[in-house]
């Protein structure tokens, strides 16, 4: 898929989605959703964690997703248009993603995903949406966040998205993870990429990527993928291991 099949793909997903990332735990089953569809719950779950999830529609953030959509795809305008002609771009933001991109496309394999975890995680300082905004829950497009330098989990978990597609990770290998952190009391969400048929966290709160066995504080609650929203099913994993590290 190309980068404005992409584009089209995260607005359709965008418009089904909504969550808190530093909401209680009730924030993100309240806003979310109804089972709708069933996907194969076969034991062997192909998705992160190796649970099964099924399709859910619904929840009360349409109208916020719908303009955020709008705004990405304005950007993959601009990020096309950058692309041909870098000298003349005059977005910052948009040749500083380009510009990630590039170094990451220098790489393979488990050094391609690493190098956008850690670029992204060093472009972008964690800061609340409400110390950004005067509000809590703003999901911001890529490119406002790089230009901001600022954001919250799934801010981060948004760019490494579109960061990891456009440096040539196959859709069908890219998810975005909403996850309970039982240790910290919060809501979080980090971009996942499977590489040799393992799932790897890219999360803002490590340089280091763990696979999702690893990722021990966390219980998986939704997963997204292109124009689809999963809700995780049966018994929830629940680990227990040493404080991750901090924002």
């Amino acid at each position: 898929m190309g980068f404005l099949g992409w584009a089209r793909a995260w607005r359709s997903a965008m418009l089904a989605f909504g969550m808190m990332c530093l909401a209680p735990a009730t924030g993100a089953a309240a806003d979310a959703t109804n089972v709708v569809g069933d996907l194969d719950v076969a034991s062997e779950s192909t998705e992160p964690f190796g649970l099964a999830a099924l399709a859910v529609s619904g929840g009360g953030l349409q109208a916020k997703w719908l303009g955020v959509a709008h705004k990405i795809d304005d950007e993959r305008v601009q990020l096309a248009l950058c692309d041909g002609d870098r000298e003349r771009c005059a977005s910052d933001a948009a040749l500083k993603l380009l510009g990630i991109v590039d170094q990451a496309r220098a790489r393979d394999g488990r050094a391609r995903l690493g190098e956008i975890n850690r670029a992204i995680n060093l472009a972008i300082r964690p800061m609340s949406d409400l110390a950004q905004y005067g509000e809590i829950d703003v999901w911001s497009s890529p490119l406002v966040t790089l230009d901001h330098g600022a954001g919250d989990c799934e801010d981060y978990a948004i760019v490494k998205f579109i960061a990891l597609r456009l440096a040539g990770i196959a859709a069908e290998d890219l998810r975005i993870v909403v996850m309970r952190d039982l240790l910290q009391g919060e809501d979080h969400a980090v971009a996942a990429a499977r590489l040799d048929g393992r799932w790897l966290m890219l999360d803002n709160r490590r340089m280091a990527m763990v696979e999702d066995d690893d990722a021990r504080t966390y219980q998986p609650l939704f997963v997204l993928y292109q124009s689809a929203v999963l809700k995780y099913v049966g018994e929830p994993v629940q680990y227990t291991m040493a404080m991750p590290e901090a924002h």
